[in-house]
């Protein structure tokens, strides 16, 4: 199976939606553990994405590289620049190329859950998104259904880190607090995952 330009516009109005549908639960996991302000990031930049899409060009690492602009451009939250990071680490690997070979996906994640840790200067365990890529990029290497291994993986980041405090990020200042509460950008990558693959 192959992602085209038309896969990527299919996923981007699945995923607009379900960050529309998740605004106020984004925004008040966020306000639990952080500012509040999550699901205005995610909502922005979704849009963002949504205006300009209809002018994506076929090359999809050029697409990616647009949509990223976008994103960034929305917001200027640290989550946001997290999302745009991962976004460029596919660009730039993709850039010139009209298809992509599902096969490819994991390393695509993998890639972009390593660039947006060193940005974040973050470590793999502390309870962020960063585990849920991780997460997806070890379920989908190698799956005979990549799209339910990657909505399984996400739901089970959050099963396993719920019980944890939150060690990386503004949530670690709660410590003991953040242990049974859901982790925000955690909460907000599922809901991508499951959009994006339909699930």
């Amino acid at each position: 199976m192959t992602i085209t330009r038309d896969t990527l516009l299919a996923a981007i109005d699945r995923i607009t939606a379900a960050m529309e549908r998740d605004f106020d639960m984004l925004n008040s996991a966020d306000g639990a553990l952080g500012d509040g302000d999550l699901g205005v990031t995610m909502t922005r930049g979704m849009r963002a994405i949504t205006a300009m899409k209809d002018d994506l060009p076929n090359d999809i690492g050029m697409a990616l590289f647009q949509c990223a602009q976008a994103f960034t451009k929305s917001s200027g939250s640290s989550y946001g620049t997290l999302m745009a990071t991962g976004l460029m680490s596919a660009a730039k690997t993709l850039r010139g190329e009209e298809s992509i070979d599902t096969a490819n996906v994991p390393e695509l994640i993998a890639a972009a859950r390593d660039k947006m840790q060193e940005r974040g200067k973050a470590e793999l365990g502390g309870k962020t998104v960063l585990d849920s890529l991780d997460y997806v990029a070890k379920a989908t290497d190698g799956a005979d259904d990549m799209a339910q291994a990657a909505a399984d993986a996400v739901d089970q980041a959050m099963v396993d880190f719920r019980d944890k405090p939150a060690t990386v990020g503004r949530a670690r200042i709660f410590g003991e607090k953040s242990i049974g509460m859901d982790d925000p950008g955690m909460l907000a990558m599922q809901s991508v995952v499951k959009a994006a693959t339909g699930r």
